[in-house]
Protein backbone atom coordinates (compact mmCIF):
# COMPACT_ATOMS: atom_id res chain seq x y z
CA UNK A 1 0.00 0.00 0.00
CA UNK A 2 2.67 2.50 1.10
CA UNK A 3 4.17 2.26 -2.61
CA UNK A 4 0.77 2.76 -4.50
CA UNK A 5 0.44 5.87 -1.74
CA UNK A 6 4.23 7.22 -2.62
CA UNK A 7 3.65 6.84 -6.47
CA UNK A 8 0.70 8.62 -6.27
CA UNK A 9 1.66 11.41 -4.92
CA UNK A 10 4.65 12.09 -6.60
CA UNK A 11 2.18 11.65 -9.99
CA UNK A 12 -0.21 14.57 -8.28
CA UNK A 13 2.31 16.92 -6.70
CA UNK A 14 1.88 19.52 -9.05
CA UNK A 15 -1.98 19.52 -9.45
CA UNK A 16 -2.12 22.96 -6.97
CA UNK A 17 -5.70 23.57 -8.29
CA UNK A 18 -7.24 20.05 -7.08
CA UNK A 19 -7.85 21.18 -3.63
CA UNK A 20 -11.14 21.76 -1.51
CA UNK A 21 -11.92 24.23 0.83
CA UNK A 22 -12.50 22.34 4.45
CA UNK A 23 -12.80 24.90 7.62
CA UNK A 24 -11.68 28.15 5.88
CA UNK A 25 -8.12 26.03 5.02
CA UNK A 26 -7.19 24.55 1.10
CA UNK A 27 -6.51 20.92 0.99
CA UNK A 28 -4.65 19.72 -1.70
CA UNK A 29 -4.59 16.39 -2.95
CA UNK A 30 -1.11 16.09 -3.01
CA UNK A 31 -1.57 16.87 1.15
CA UNK A 32 -3.80 13.68 1.15
CA UNK A 33 -1.70 11.58 -0.76
CA UNK A 34 1.64 12.64 1.00
CA UNK A 35 -0.70 12.01 4.73
CA UNK A 36 -1.72 8.65 3.63
CA UNK A 37 1.65 7.43 2.83
CA UNK A 38 2.98 8.69 6.08
CA UNK A 39 0.68 6.95 7.79
CA UNK A 40 0.95 3.94 5.85
CA UNK A 41 4.44 4.03 6.09
CA UNK A 42 4.48 4.19 9.65
CA UNK A 43 2.11 1.42 10.16
CA UNK A 44 3.86 -1.11 7.97
CA UNK A 45 7.12 0.03 10.53
CA UNK A 46 5.13 -0.56 13.30
CA UNK A 47 3.62 -3.94 12.31
CA UNK A 48 7.18 -5.01 11.13
CA UNK A 49 9.06 -3.70 14.39
CA UNK A 50 11.13 -2.28 12.49
CA UNK A 51 13.17 0.92 13.48
CA UNK A 52 15.73 1.07 11.37
CA UNK A 53 16.32 4.19 9.08
CA UNK A 54 18.77 5.22 6.95
CA UNK A 55 21.43 8.11 7.75
CA UNK A 56 20.23 10.24 5.52
CA UNK A 57 16.78 9.75 6.75
CA UNK A 58 18.10 10.66 10.28
CA UNK A 59 19.59 13.78 8.79
CA UNK A 60 16.59 14.77 7.42
CA UNK A 61 15.22 14.87 10.58
CA UNK A 62 17.29 16.75 12.10
CA UNK A 63 16.93 19.20 9.42
CA UNK A 64 13.02 19.10 10.11
CA UNK A 65 13.59 19.47 14.14
CA UNK A 66 15.53 22.47 13.16
CA UNK A 67 13.50 24.48 10.99
CA UNK A 68 10.44 23.40 13.21
CA UNK A 69 12.35 25.01 16.38
CA UNK A 70 13.35 27.93 13.95
CA UNK A 71 9.65 28.37 12.68
CA UNK A 72 8.38 27.91 16.34
CA UNK A 73 10.49 30.58 17.71
CA UNK A 74 9.47 33.11 15.30
CA UNK A 75 6.06 32.32 16.02
CA UNK A 76 6.20 34.52 19.07
CA UNK A 77 6.96 37.63 17.01
CA UNK A 78 3.43 37.79 15.11
CA UNK A 79 1.03 39.96 17.11
CA UNK A 80 -1.90 39.81 14.63
CA UNK A 81 -4.36 37.13 14.71
CA UNK A 82 -4.61 36.78 11.08
CA UNK A 83 -0.81 36.46 11.31
CA UNK A 84 -0.89 33.43 13.08
CA UNK A 85 -3.67 31.89 11.48
CA UNK A 86 -1.83 32.24 8.63
CA UNK A 87 1.43 30.79 10.20
CA UNK A 88 -0.40 27.30 11.39
CA UNK A 89 -1.29 26.56 7.98
CA UNK A 90 2.05 26.98 6.74
CA UNK A 91 3.32 24.96 9.68
CA UNK A 92 1.17 22.33 9.14
CA UNK A 93 1.66 22.08 5.35
CA UNK A 94 5.44 22.00 6.16
CA UNK A 95 5.34 19.53 8.96
CA UNK A 96 3.34 17.37 5.95
CA UNK A 97 5.77 17.91 3.14
CA UNK A 98 9.15 17.11 5.57
CA UNK A 99 7.29 14.07 7.32
CA UNK A 100 6.72 13.06 3.32
CA UNK A 101 10.42 13.93 2.52
CA UNK A 102 11.77 11.94 5.57
CA UNK A 103 9.59 8.52 5.55
CA UNK A 104 10.00 8.72 1.61
CA UNK A 105 13.67 8.26 1.56
CA UNK A 106 13.55 5.39 4.08
CA UNK A 107 10.87 3.51 1.67
CA UNK A 108 13.01 4.09 -1.26
CA UNK A 109 16.47 2.71 0.49
CA UNK A 110 14.33 -0.60 0.74
CA UNK A 111 13.55 -0.40 -3.09
CA UNK A 112 15.13 -1.94 -5.93
CA UNK A 113 16.95 0.25 -8.75
CA UNK A 114 13.54 -0.11 -10.85
CA UNK A 115 11.61 1.06 -8.47
CA UNK A 116 13.49 4.36 -8.22
CA UNK A 117 12.92 4.51 -12.02
CA UNK A 118 9.68 3.53 -11.79
CA UNK A 119 9.29 6.97 -9.02
CA UNK A 120 11.42 9.20 -11.00
CA UNK A 121 8.83 7.98 -14.02
CA UNK A 122 5.87 8.67 -12.27
CA UNK A 123 6.81 12.37 -11.21
CA UNK A 124 7.45 13.44 -14.97
CA UNK A 125 4.53 11.25 -15.77
CA UNK A 126 2.66 13.37 -13.38
CA UNK A 127 4.28 16.74 -15.04
CA UNK A 128 3.51 15.43 -18.34
CA UNK A 129 -0.16 15.20 -17.22
CA UNK A 130 -0.41 18.77 -16.05
CA UNK A 131 1.48 20.25 -19.56
CA UNK A 132 -0.53 18.24 -21.31
CA UNK A 133 -4.22 19.65 -19.37
CA UNK A 134 -1.98 23.05 -20.07
CA UNK A 135 -2.48 22.53 -23.95
CA UNK A 136 -6.05 21.80 -23.90
CA UNK A 137 -6.65 24.62 -21.72
CA UNK A 138 -5.17 26.85 -24.02
CA UNK A 139 -6.45 24.93 -26.91
CA UNK A 140 -10.05 24.98 -25.58
CA UNK A 141 -10.03 28.99 -24.64
CA UNK A 142 -8.76 29.78 -27.84
CA UNK A 143 -10.90 27.60 -30.40
CA UNK A 144 -14.13 28.08 -28.08
CA UNK A 145 -13.62 30.44 -25.12
CA UNK A 146 -14.56 28.28 -22.07
CA UNK A 147 -13.10 27.25 -18.84
CA UNK A 148 -11.37 23.94 -18.71
CA UNK A 149 -11.20 24.21 -14.65
CA UNK A 150 -14.75 25.06 -14.29
CA UNK A 151 -15.47 22.00 -16.76
CA UNK A 152 -13.22 19.78 -14.96
CA UNK A 153 -12.52 20.46 -11.43
CA UNK A 154 -16.37 21.97 -11.19
CA UNK A 155 -17.21 18.01 -11.59
CA UNK A 156 -15.23 17.09 -8.78
CA UNK A 157 -15.84 19.99 -6.37
CA UNK A 158 -12.72 21.41 -6.49
CA UNK A 159 -13.52 24.36 -8.67
CA UNK A 160 -12.84 27.58 -6.81
CA UNK A 161 -11.71 30.70 -9.02
CA UNK A 162 -10.37 31.61 -12.26
CA UNK A 163 -8.61 29.50 -15.45
CA UNK A 164 -6.31 30.28 -17.48
CA UNK A 165 -3.91 33.53 -16.97
CA UNK A 166 -4.61 36.20 -19.12
CA UNK A 167 -1.53 38.66 -19.79
CA UNK A 168 -3.24 40.80 -21.44
CA UNK A 169 -4.54 42.21 -24.93
CA UNK A 170 -3.06 42.65 -28.36
CA UNK A 171 -5.22 43.58 -31.06
CA UNK A 172 -8.49 42.99 -29.80
CA UNK A 173 -7.18 39.53 -28.84
CA UNK A 174 -6.89 38.30 -25.63
CA UNK A 175 -2.86 37.03 -24.71
CA UNK A 176 -3.09 33.97 -22.49
CA UNK A 177 -0.24 32.10 -20.25
CA UNK A 178 -0.35 28.27 -19.73
CA UNK A 179 -0.92 27.46 -16.12
CA UNK A 180 -2.58 23.78 -16.35
CA UNK A 181 -3.24 22.69 -13.06
CA UNK A 182 -0.78 24.96 -11.32
CA UNK A 183 -1.87 28.40 -9.56
CA UNK A 184 0.53 30.66 -12.10
CA UNK A 185 2.14 30.57 -15.23
CA UNK A 186 5.67 31.10 -13.65
CA UNK A 187 5.02 27.99 -11.17
CA UNK A 188 4.28 25.40 -13.84
CA UNK A 189 7.61 26.85 -15.62
CA UNK A 190 9.66 26.30 -13.21
CA UNK A 191 8.23 23.07 -12.18
CA UNK A 192 8.82 22.11 -16.15
CA UNK A 193 12.51 22.65 -15.39
CA UNK A 194 13.16 19.91 -13.45
CA UNK A 195 11.97 17.00 -16.44
CA UNK A 196 13.84 18.94 -19.17
CA UNK A 197 16.65 18.89 -17.35
CA UNK A 198 16.63 15.60 -15.70
CA UNK A 199 15.53 14.51 -18.95
CA UNK A 200 18.08 15.57 -21.45
CA UNK A 201 21.23 14.51 -20.31
CA UNK A 202 19.72 10.95 -19.65
CA UNK A 203 18.75 10.98 -23.52
CA UNK A 204 21.90 12.26 -24.80
CA UNK A 205 23.67 9.05 -23.46
CA UNK A 206 20.91 6.27 -24.46
CA UNK A 207 22.87 4.13 -26.58
CA UNK A 208 21.99 3.94 -30.58
CA UNK A 209 19.02 1.98 -31.65
CA UNK A 210 17.42 2.61 -27.95
CA UNK A 211 13.42 2.36 -28.16
CA UNK A 212 12.71 5.49 -25.71
CA UNK A 213 15.17 7.91 -27.76
CA UNK A 214 12.67 8.91 -30.00
CA UNK A 215 9.74 8.97 -27.23
CA UNK A 216 12.05 10.86 -25.00
CA UNK A 217 12.95 13.57 -28.26
CA UNK A 218 9.73 14.31 -28.66
CA UNK A 219 8.13 14.22 -24.42
CA UNK A 220 11.37 17.14 -24.49
CA UNK A 221 10.25 19.49 -27.56
CA UNK A 222 6.50 19.21 -26.28
CA UNK A 223 7.75 19.68 -22.97
CA UNK A 224 9.81 22.89 -23.92
CA UNK A 225 6.61 23.75 -26.32
CA UNK A 226 4.34 24.27 -22.87
CA UNK A 227 7.37 25.94 -21.38
CA UNK A 228 7.26 28.44 -23.75
CA UNK A 229 3.58 28.73 -23.65
CA UNK A 230 4.07 30.05 -20.33
CA UNK A 231 5.82 33.55 -20.95
CA UNK A 232 7.71 32.93 -18.07
CA UNK A 233 10.69 34.96 -17.38
CA UNK A 234 11.85 33.56 -14.52
CA UNK A 235 11.46 29.51 -15.69
CA UNK A 236 13.58 30.58 -18.86
CA UNK A 237 15.94 32.09 -17.01
CA UNK A 238 16.02 29.35 -14.68
CA UNK A 239 16.34 26.61 -17.40
CA UNK A 240 19.43 29.11 -19.15
CA UNK A 241 21.16 28.51 -15.93
CA UNK A 242 20.13 24.96 -15.82
CA UNK A 243 21.59 24.62 -19.49
CA UNK A 244 24.76 26.19 -18.58
CA UNK A 245 25.57 23.73 -16.28
CA UNK A 246 24.78 20.83 -18.62
CA UNK A 247 27.26 22.31 -21.07
CA UNK A 248 30.26 21.71 -18.97
CA UNK A 249 29.61 17.74 -19.01
CA UNK A 250 27.54 17.61 -22.38
CA UNK A 251 30.07 19.87 -24.50
CA UNK A 252 31.06 17.85 -26.63
CA UNK A 253 27.13 17.14 -27.28
CA UNK A 254 25.60 20.48 -27.76
CA UNK A 255 26.00 20.22 -31.59
CA UNK A 256 24.87 16.50 -32.08
CA UNK A 257 22.08 15.20 -34.34
CA UNK A 258 20.54 13.42 -31.34
CA UNK A 259 20.03 16.72 -29.71
CA UNK A 260 19.58 18.37 -32.75
CA UNK A 261 15.81 16.71 -33.79
CA UNK A 262 14.11 17.58 -30.38
CA UNK A 263 15.01 21.39 -31.27
CA UNK A 264 14.14 20.94 -34.61
CA UNK A 265 10.65 19.31 -34.10
CA UNK A 266 10.04 22.48 -31.48
CA UNK A 267 11.36 25.19 -34.42
CA UNK A 268 8.36 23.41 -36.84
CA UNK A 269 5.66 23.71 -34.00
CA UNK A 270 6.22 27.29 -32.77
CA UNK A 271 7.62 28.18 -36.24
CA UNK A 272 3.95 26.94 -37.73
CA UNK A 273 1.86 28.88 -34.68
CA UNK A 274 3.68 32.02 -34.50
CA UNK A 275 3.38 32.16 -38.73
CA UNK A 276 -0.31 32.24 -39.00
CA UNK A 277 0.06 35.73 -35.92
CA UNK A 278 3.19 36.77 -36.48
CA UNK A 279 2.46 40.51 -35.63
CA UNK A 280 0.70 39.58 -32.73
CA UNK A 281 3.57 37.68 -31.66
CA UNK A 282 5.80 39.91 -31.78
CA UNK A 283 4.04 42.37 -29.58
CA UNK A 284 3.96 39.62 -27.52
CA UNK A 285 7.41 39.10 -27.41
CA UNK A 286 8.16 42.80 -27.16
CA UNK A 287 6.17 43.03 -23.98
CA UNK A 288 8.18 39.81 -22.11
CA UNK A 289 11.69 41.25 -23.75
CA UNK A 290 11.12 44.76 -21.90
CA UNK A 291 12.66 44.42 -18.26
CA UNK A 292 11.00 47.94 -17.03
CA UNK A 293 7.40 47.29 -16.85
CA UNK A 294 5.40 47.35 -14.03
CA UNK A 295 5.68 43.69 -13.44
CA UNK A 296 9.72 43.72 -13.54
CA UNK A 297 9.55 46.68 -10.91
CA UNK A 298 7.83 44.92 -8.57
CA UNK A 299 10.25 41.89 -8.54
CA UNK A 300 13.00 44.50 -7.97
CA UNK A 301 11.10 46.89 -5.50
CA UNK A 302 9.76 44.26 -3.14
CA UNK A 303 13.34 43.88 -2.22
CA UNK A 304 13.25 47.04 -0.37
CA UNK A 305 10.85 45.69 1.98
CA UNK A 306 13.60 43.68 3.51
CA UNK A 307 16.10 45.91 5.38
CA UNK A 308 13.04 47.37 7.73
CA UNK A 309 11.78 44.01 8.39
CA UNK A 310 15.75 42.53 9.50
CA UNK A 311 16.00 45.98 11.51
CA UNK A 312 12.79 44.22 13.84
CA UNK A 313 13.33 40.78 13.95
CA UNK A 314 16.25 40.27 12.31
CA UNK A 315 17.04 36.23 13.62
CA UNK A 316 13.65 34.92 13.49
CA UNK A 317 11.60 36.73 11.16
CA UNK A 318 8.76 37.62 10.97
CA UNK A 319 7.09 34.38 11.50
CA UNK A 320 6.32 31.36 8.67
CA UNK A 321 3.95 32.20 5.92
CA UNK A 322 2.90 35.68 7.71
CA UNK A 323 4.82 38.21 4.31
CA UNK A 324 1.40 39.05 3.08
CA UNK A 325 -0.29 39.86 6.28
CA UNK A 326 2.52 41.96 7.80
CA UNK A 327 2.96 43.80 4.29
CA UNK A 328 -0.65 44.69 3.99
CA UNK A 329 -0.62 48.05 4.65
CA UNK A 330 2.18 48.60 2.34
CA UNK A 331 0.72 46.76 -0.73
CA UNK A 332 -2.62 47.46 0.14
CA UNK A 333 -3.67 43.99 -0.86
CA UNK A 334 -4.45 40.62 1.47
CA UNK A 335 -2.49 37.53 -1.01
CA UNK A 336 0.15 40.03 -1.34
CA UNK A 337 3.34 37.43 -1.91
CA UNK A 338 6.74 38.12 -1.73
CA UNK A 339 7.63 37.23 -5.37
CA UNK A 340 11.31 36.13 -4.51
CA UNK A 341 11.66 32.58 -2.36
CA UNK A 342 14.57 34.41 -0.80
CA UNK A 343 12.78 37.87 0.28
CA UNK A 344 10.04 35.43 1.65
CA UNK A 345 12.88 33.37 4.13
CA UNK A 346 14.54 36.59 5.10
CA UNK A 347 10.91 38.16 6.20
CA UNK A 348 9.79 35.37 7.38
CA UNK A 349 12.42 33.27 8.93
CA UNK A 350 15.55 35.64 9.40
CA UNK A 351 18.89 35.02 9.28
CA UNK A 352 19.15 31.58 11.61
CA UNK A 353 16.06 30.19 9.26
CA UNK A 354 17.59 31.30 6.42
CA UNK A 355 21.06 29.64 7.22
CA UNK A 356 19.49 26.25 8.00
CA UNK A 357 17.61 26.79 4.95
CA UNK A 358 21.15 27.03 2.76
CA UNK A 359 22.39 24.00 4.99
CA UNK A 360 19.61 22.06 3.54
CA UNK A 361 20.46 23.09 0.09
CA UNK A 362 23.87 22.30 0.48
CA UNK A 363 23.43 19.09 1.67
CA UNK A 364 21.15 18.42 -1.20
CA UNK A 365 24.39 19.61 -3.39
CA UNK A 366 26.68 16.95 -1.98
CA UNK A 367 24.21 14.47 -2.38
CA UNK A 368 24.51 15.23 -6.09
CA UNK A 369 28.30 15.08 -5.53
CA UNK A 370 28.30 11.21 -4.11
CA UNK A 371 25.86 10.54 -7.07
CA UNK A 372 28.21 11.64 -9.42
CA UNK A 373 31.48 10.00 -7.60
CA UNK A 374 29.24 6.61 -8.12
CA UNK A 375 28.74 7.22 -11.76
CA UNK A 376 32.13 7.46 -12.22
CA UNK A 377 33.07 4.36 -10.14
CA UNK A 378 30.59 2.12 -12.14
CA UNK A 379 32.24 3.67 -15.26
CA UNK A 380 35.79 3.24 -14.48
CA UNK A 381 34.29 -0.51 -13.64
CA UNK A 382 33.40 -1.27 -16.62
CA UNK A 383 29.29 -1.38 -15.28
CA UNK A 384 26.94 -0.07 -18.40
CA UNK A 385 24.33 1.39 -15.35
CA UNK A 386 27.54 4.07 -15.00
CA UNK A 387 24.92 5.52 -18.32
CA UNK A 388 22.14 6.36 -16.65
CA UNK A 389 23.61 7.31 -12.90
CA UNK A 390 26.22 9.86 -14.38
CA UNK A 391 23.43 11.45 -16.67
CA UNK A 392 20.75 11.22 -13.66
CA UNK A 393 23.68 13.24 -11.27
CA UNK A 394 23.97 15.99 -14.08
CA UNK A 395 20.31 16.10 -15.18
CA UNK A 396 19.25 16.92 -11.14
CA UNK A 397 22.41 19.45 -10.67
CA UNK A 398 21.26 21.28 -12.92
CA UNK A 399 17.67 21.28 -12.15
CA UNK A 400 18.47 22.05 -8.77
CA UNK A 401 20.68 24.93 -9.76
CA UNK A 402 18.17 26.61 -12.53
CA UNK A 403 15.32 26.44 -9.55
CA UNK A 404 17.62 27.88 -7.27
CA UNK A 405 18.15 30.99 -9.72
CA UNK A 406 14.62 31.26 -11.10
CA UNK A 407 13.22 31.69 -7.14
CA UNK A 408 14.79 34.75 -7.18
CA UNK A 409 12.09 36.14 -8.75
CA UNK A 410 9.28 34.00 -7.59
CA UNK A 411 9.08 31.05 -5.29
CA UNK A 412 8.34 27.85 -5.33
CA UNK A 413 10.98 26.17 -3.32
CA UNK A 414 8.39 26.00 -0.23
CA UNK A 415 5.60 23.93 -2.87
CA UNK A 416 5.35 20.23 -2.30
CA UNK A 417 6.86 19.58 -5.80
CA UNK A 418 10.08 20.40 -4.10
CA UNK A 419 10.13 17.90 -1.54
CA UNK A 420 9.73 14.69 -4.34
CA UNK A 421 12.50 16.02 -5.72
CA UNK A 422 14.67 16.62 -2.84
CA UNK A 423 13.34 12.75 -1.73
CA UNK A 424 14.77 11.56 -4.98
CA UNK A 425 17.91 13.24 -5.27
CA UNK A 426 18.55 11.90 -1.54
CA UNK A 427 17.70 8.76 -1.86
CA UNK A 428 19.61 8.25 -5.21
CA UNK A 429 22.71 7.63 -3.76
CA UNK A 430 21.83 4.88 -1.81
CA UNK A 431 19.78 3.16 -3.95
CA UNK A 432 22.67 3.29 -6.78
CA UNK A 433 25.67 2.51 -4.62
CA UNK A 434 24.46 -0.90 -4.38
CA UNK A 435 25.50 -1.65 -7.73
CA UNK A 436 29.15 -1.34 -5.83
CA UNK A 437 28.28 -3.50 -2.57
CA UNK A 438 26.06 -7.12 -2.69
CA UNK A 439 24.02 -5.64 0.74
CA UNK A 440 21.84 -3.16 0.93
CA UNK A 441 23.31 -0.11 2.42
CA UNK A 442 22.32 2.02 5.10
CA UNK A 443 24.76 4.09 6.47
CA UNK A 444 24.61 6.78 3.32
Amino acid sequence: MAAGLLLTTVFVITFAKVRWTVSDADVNISDIAASLFVVAFLATRVEQGDTRLPRASLVLGGFFAALALVYLIGFFNIDAADGRDQFFRGFVKFIIHFAFLTTAVAHLARRSEAFYWKTLGWFIGGMTANALYGVHQLGLIETSGRNLDQIVLSAIGSYQRGGINIFGAVEGANVYRTNALTGDPNHLAIMLMIPLLVILPLYLRLERGHQLRAPLALLLAFLAFVELTTLSRSGLLGLAAGLLVLAFPYRHRLLSTRLLAPVAALLVAVGAIVGQRTSFFETVLRSRATVGGSSSRVHLEIYELLPPVLDQHPFFGLGLNTFSTFFEFVTGRTNFGPHSYYISLLTETGIIGTAVFGAFIVYLFLRLGVLRDIGRALSAAGDGLAARVSPLAWGMTAALAGTLVANAFYLTLQFHYIFVFAMLIVAAPIVFSRSRSPKPDFSS
